[in-house]
Parts: C-alpha cells; structure tokens; sequence
C-alpha cells in the first residue's frame, strides 16, 4: 500500500469515527465545559459589567440597549433582566442563516450555550452598585472575565451566537480575519449608534470592554493561532506517521532529506501549518512513532495562499 492509499484509508477511518459513537462521546464530554464557559460569562457580565450601566458588543450589546430602551418606557420586565432573553430572540434569525452553512455538531453546541447564557443571565443576580469602586477596574475585569468565557466556548467548538457567529463564517472567506478583530469593528458600529443615546463616558468605558474581551477571546481561542512545525526525524520508513497526520488532520507537508552534521546519518524534515488547538495532537503522533525525533513549533506565523482555517 503506497502513502496515498494509506492517507486515504485514514481518512476513511476518521470520518468513519466521526460519525459514530466515538464522536458522540467525544463531544458529550464538551458540554460540561461549555457550560463553564458560559458560567463565566454571564458572572463577568452580571456582576463586573451590568452595574456600571456599560454595554458588551455584538447582538448582546443590541440586547442591553434594548433592554434600556424598554425599561425607559415603563414596559413590564417582571423583576428580570431581559436582555438574555432578548438576545436568544435575536440570535434565532442567525441560527437559521447560518444552520446549511456550519457543522451540525458545531450548530447543537452553539444552540446549547446561546440557551445557557440565556438562562444564566436571566436569574443570576445582578449587584445594584458595582463590586469594586474604581469603574475602570471593573470595566477591565469584565472584559477579562467575558473574554475568557467567550474563547472556552470556542475552543470547544462551539459559539456564544451572535456577532461570533457570524464572525467565524466571515472568517473562512478572509483568511487574515479573527473573531476578536471581526467583533471589534461591528462594536464600533454599535457604539456610534450609542452616542446618540448615552453620554460619551458610557461609550469609551464600553469601547475599553469590547477592546479587552476582544483580546482575552483570541488568547483562548487557539484555533485562531496559525503554527509551524518543523519535524525531524531519523525514521527508515515515515510514511505511517505521514499517513496519520495528513489523514487525519487533513493537512499537508513539505518533506526534505537532510543529514545530521556530527553524525552522518540520514534525517528526514517536514513542515506543516497548522492551528496551535492541532499542535499537541500532532507531536503526540510523531512521538509515538518515533520518541527521539524533534520538533520544532513557531507560533502566529502569517500565512497567505490555500490554507484551511479550522475554526469549528
């Protein structure tokens, strides 16, 4: 069996494993830790960001002006806060945009923490004065807190719905693109919209949110990061670890026969690309099949040209 025959039995296999009770396993065991993700990010809302009177970016900070707008007009709000609800509202027209367009897994996870963070926002309790009382430290923890749970929820393949939704699917047509970048700019759009609305105060401290959630979310969100990884290696035969690798991840490599300079021996290097989530996967392979063989990663390369960004 040549390595082409062998990359695509392993390809075979892999789909076949994620489809059947593997990836079903797989993926239930994710779920808790969305959920956390979710925890997080309604604390850091409900107890940094609500009772500063500030306003999150996306469709949640269209929520919260929402939500504003109601209360100013006496409407009945039941002793809730209704801003989760009114985000679950806005996020059912994207879900349906989006639901031919991502991953059926991806789409159930997204579901799943878009209703945890409508329910956690709605009955966690919101402070009536701020936690700390320097209102940047508050804006800055929020930030903080938010963004973390935001890049758990991603990195577990799933979204917090709303402008990361949308973010992640532009993101596959502008390769230089990340959700923190993508989110950032539609707040600006937002926040011009609150100027007419709120003092200029409410909107810097509200810009320096979105700025610090923003980078938070990309410093979790690993799938975001592009890696090198240089592979060296002195195996006779490395058409199995090739096979594996490029099987499963479906990534290629750029192969060159080399010679170490002290001893003489023949080596084999390869170079692939890859997101850091894929790093450790992949030198748990080559260290399986060969434990002395060393590899060398480079984080935040650029890349241009036909490369996959596995966002979900």
């Amino acid at each position: 069996m040549n390595l082409k025959e062998t990359i695509e039995k392993t390809e075979l296999e892999t789909s076949i494993a994620g489809s059947g009770k593997n990836a079903i396993g797989t993926e239930s065991k994710k779920m808790p830790v969305i959920l956390l993700g979710c925890v997080i990010y309604a604390f850091g809302m409900n107890l940094f960001l609500t009772p500063l009177h500030l306003y999150s970016g996306g469709m949640m900070g269209f929520a919260q002006v929402i939500r504003t707008l109601w209360m100013n007009a006496s409407l009945p709000t039941y002793h809730l806060d209704i801003s989760g609800i009114i985000y679950l509202l806005m996020n059912i027209p994207a879900m349906i945009l989006c639901f031919r367009q991502i991953a059926k897994r991806f789409f159930i996870k997204t579901v799943y923490a878009v209703s945890a963070i409508t329910i956690l926002l709605t009955i966690i309790p919101i402070p009536k004065e701020p936690i700390m009382d320097d209102r940047l430290a508050n804006c800055m923890m929020a930030g903080l807190i938010c963004g973390l749970g935001i890049g758990i929820i991603l990195r577990m393949g799933a979204s917090d719905g709303g402008m990361t939704l949308v973010s992640l699917l532009m993101m596959h047509k502008r390769k230089d693109s990340s959700v923190g970048r993508i989110s950032l700019f539609a707040n600006i759009i937002l926040y011009g919209i609150c100027l007419f609305l709120f003092d200029i105060p409410t909107v810097l401290y509200s810009l320096i949110y979105a700025a610090i959630s923003s980078f938070a979310t990309d410093r979790v969100h690993t799938q975001n990061v592009n890696c090198q990884l240089l592979i060296i290696t002195k195996l006779p035969d490395t058409a199995p670890m090739q096979a594996e690798i490029m099987g499963r991840f479906y990534r290629g490599m750029t192969e060159f026969a080399a010679k170490g300079s002290f001893t003489g021996e023949d080596e084999k290097i390869f170079i692939t690309y890859v997101n850091k989530y894929e790093v450790n996967r992949i030198k748990a392979i080559v260290k399986a099949h060969d434990p002395n063989a060393f590899v060398v990663e480079t984080d935040h390369v650029s890349i241009d040209g036909n490369f996959e960004r596995k966002l979900f």
